[in-house]
């Protein structure tokens, strides 16, 4: 199979993204599956969709990007927390960094995504007890979030995925010159 496109998705979000990234790639040669219900499914790219929890992502996605060898890699994800481009840049690395070194790593999208009612209960809580900046902006965030995944981020999804598979297509062409 030329692609496999695995997802963990806890409200839908990247779930959402994934079937996106699934219709943006090429040919019949591909699947996607929940990585709950992954079997032995083997792929030469794969496009791995997780959600962020907390900088990073949930400990079976950890155990599985760990379990994956000399294989091109693709990573995707929603944020409840988007425009500060520092901390995305920290939530793809915490993310990336357990790929283990033989693999080909092609980058990572994130995009917002809802956030659930629980935790909008919990900023009212603290906007109670004390009514700061801080908190008043973690509600704004939360409210902007539930806008996301919108059309925009789905049609930037696919842009990345199209970028994906040009430096992958590019790469090979590279390969295959130096080969004659």
């Amino acid at each position: 199979m030329d692609y496999l496109v695995v997802y963990i998705s806890k409200t839908g979000n990247t779930q959402k993204v994934a079937l996106r990234v699934f219709e943006s790639l090429p040919g019949k040669s591909k699947d996607i599956v929940r990585l709950e219900e992954l079997r032995a499914e083997e792929a030469d790219t794969y496009f791995i969709g997780f959600w962020n929890n907390r900088g990073t992502c949930e400990t079976e996605m950890m155990d599985f990007l760990s379990g994956l060898h000399g294989k091109k890699i693709a990573l995707f994800g929603t944020c409840g927390v988007m425009g500060n481009d520092d901390y995305l840049k920290q939530v793809e690395r915490q993310v990336a960094v357990f790929l283990p070194d033989d693999n080909e790593y092609l980058g990572c999208f994130l995009c917002g995504g809802k956030l659930g009612p629980f935790i909008l209960e919990k900023y009212r809580l603290m906007q109670n007890v004390s009514d700061t900046p801080q908190i008043r902006a973690l509600i704004s965030a939360y409210e902007d979030a539930m806008l996301h995944p919108n059309e925009q981020d789905l049609d930037n999804v696919c842009q990345f995925v199209q970028s994906v598979l040009k430096q992958d297509t590019k790469e090979e062409e590279e390969h295959d010159g130096v080969k004659r």
